[in-house]
């Protein structure tokens, strides 16, 4: 057997977002003695060393925030002068993608995929016009597309969004069961005592996550359930803006800010809630784990209904009224359900990794077969 087929994947940082993560989860699961995972990225990232370890290589160059556009489009540029022996690029950075492609088109790698991970842009106005013009290449440069959902998709392709493959964002099934040992082990780890009610969240502290209104809400619960703790998954920009409004609320008894967490399969299990007020979300990995692992959740309506893996465990709300947040809180704690769900639901609904790791096995094999 000959070497694997090296394919190039596009971000910023292999950190533990929702688009790494599902890349991650793909690579321990593909076949890497046909398909290998190489990765241009423009800063250290917490998946750096297991990468490395499943055999893949970590390519870097500035960010254009550090270097400005001309001297990022440059480094783009001497980046496929040197490397264009790649056969496939799969680009993550959604609009930004446009300028990595159209690159990658001059350097004449033959299969340049987008793949769309959200419905809008992050940043300021100027920020945002930045990357509109950006993206306004990847229609001309990119040879196929992707997306985690049909919004997703419909966001960032418009005009191509008819010949968009929808790629499910799907979890090892098996690790994140509910496992009653495992949810009284982190809750001794972090004080809880078995009676109390959890909220959970998982994700980096941005606007786009609104914590701020989740804080909020758990304010109101809090009031309400007095025995309730908050735990906060993550780091990002706003974290200490956050730990101090829960210090102005008084909350620094009820909340546990845990920092980035390889084990969210494991912290899970101690949640009875898991709370996602996000303003706009392309996918997010995190709910389908949180539906994996039985957590009812509590989801802002701006999230595509396609998350709903339809086991009954998502619940739309507006983030208009805050108040219908914990009016759900208190029915659902009135009405508790058993957290053993049919695994078979999971698969059914192709959140299953496995599955989709052999889908997109086959597809950058055969789709390279078929350009010859």
């Amino acid at each position: 057997m000959g070497s694997p087929l090296r394919v190039l994947h596009a971000v910023v940082n292999m950190n533990r977002g929702g688009a790494e993560t599902l890349i991650m989860n793909l690579y321990r699961n593909i076949d890497r003695t046909k398909v290998q995972f190489d990765f241009l990225t423009c800063k250290e990232g917490e998946f750096d060393d297991e990468i490395k370890k499943l055999g893949g290589r970590i390519h870097r160059i500035p960010y254009v925030s550090e270097v400005g556009h001309f001297k990022y489009v440059k480094a783009l540029k001497q980046f496929f002068e040197k490397n264009n022996q790649y056969r496939i690029i799969h680009s993550h950075m959604d609009k930004m993608s446009g300028l990595i492609l159209r690159t990658a088109k001059k350097s004449r790698i033959p299969i340049r995929i987008s793949h769309s991970h959200n419905t809008e842009s992050e940043g300021g106005v100027a920020t945002k016009f930045y990357k509109w013009l950006a993206g306004r290449a990847i229609h001309s440069s990119a040879t196929n597309f992707f997306a985690c959902s049909e919004d997703a998709a419909k966001w960032l392709f418009a005009n191509n969004y008819g010949s968009t493959t929808i790629l499910k964002n799907g979890i090892d099934v098996e690790k994140f069961l509910f496992s009653l040992d495992v949810r009284k082990q982190v809750r001794d780890e972090f004080k809880i005592d078995e009676y109390a009610s959890v909220f959970g969240h998982v994700g980096r502290f941005a606007h786009q996550k609104n914590h701020s209104f989740l804080i909020d809400v758990f304010k109101e619960v809090s009031d309400e359930l007095k025995n309730s703790k908050l735990i906060l998954v993550g780091d990002g920009p706003l974290r200490i803006e956050m730990e101090n409004k829960v210090k102005t609320l008084k909350l620094d008894n009820n909340v546990i800010f845990t920092g980035v967490r390889k084990d969210i399969n494991r912290i899970l299990q101690a949640f009875d809630y898991f709370v996602f007020p996000s303003m706009h979300e392309g996918l997010p990995v995190s709910l389908i784990e949180a539906q994996g692992a039985g957590l009812p959740c509590l989801i802002s309506d701006n999230i595509s209904s396609e998350v709903d893996i339809g086991i009954g465990l998502v619940h739309p709300l507006p983030l208009k009224d805050k108040y219908s947040w914990v009016r759900k809180v208190k029915e659902l704690n009135e009405n508790k359900k058993s957290r053993l769900i049919e695994v078979d639901k999971i698969a059914e609904s192709g959140y299953e990794i496995k599955s989709t790791a052999d889908y997109i096995e086959d597809y950058y094999l055969d789709t390279l077969e078929w350009i010859g």
